[in-house]
């Protein structure tokens, strides 16, 4: 297991010139307090103080050990794409996944090849996944409902309102009894 160091580089001739944000992206590359200490000339204390200013997630140390492996980062960036791909997860929650930040969690999908969508693209993918989950669930009451089972019945087992649980035969294109014969639906009768 290789760690990747921050090589420290001489302090700046005027501590005054290190902003905030600077040491914010910095820190969320993976530079730990410590070295920020020692490459900008700040006192520990300046450093955090800095760092919250700029709204900085701290990390613990087996967050920042887990994030500078260079193995056990690809393998969380795989992680996060796969997360963010194929279940249409949002940044915010692969940052939570993952115990970063947001712009951590960012760059870490790019790193894995990954490409951060917009938030209506999000909303799509994640309205087809409904969809499909309603149909599903349609065309299983819809069995159930045409092998005998009444639409209070099924209402009462799903937890929905009559209304939705009509709303979902009907979706599945559901041939409906009339009402007050609760046996299998039957086959339409030919006219002469």
């Amino acid at each position: 297991m290789e760690l990747r160091r921050v090589t420290p580089q001489p302090p700046p001739a005027d501590a005054e010139s290190v902003t905030s944000q600077s040491l914010c992206e910095q820190y969320e590359s993976g530079a730990t307090v410590a070295e920020l200490v020692a490459t900008s000339g700040l006192s520990y204390g300046t450093v955090l103080n800095r760092l919250h200013e700029a709204g900085t997630v701290m990390r613990t140390s087996w967050q920042t050990r887990r994030m500078r492996d260079g193995q056990a980062r690809h393998n969380l960036a795989a992680r996060l794409r796969r997360l963010y791909e194929q279940q249409g997860a949002t940044l915010t929650e692969l940052a939570t996944a993952a115990s970063v930040t947001r712009r951590a969690a960012r760059r870490l999908l790019i790193e894995a090849g990954g490409t951060p969508r917009t938030a209506q693209q999000t909303l799509r993918i994640r309205s087809a996944a409904n969809a499909a989950r309603r149909m599903k669930l349609a065309l299983s009451l819809r069995a159930r409902y045409e092998a005998g089972a009444t639409v209070p019945d099924l209402a009462a087992e799903c937890s929905y309102s009559v209304g939705t649980v009509y709303r979902l035969l009907h979706q599945a294109g559901t041939r409906m009894r009339p009402k007050h014969n609760h046996g299998p639906a039957r086959a339409p009768r030919k006219r002469p």
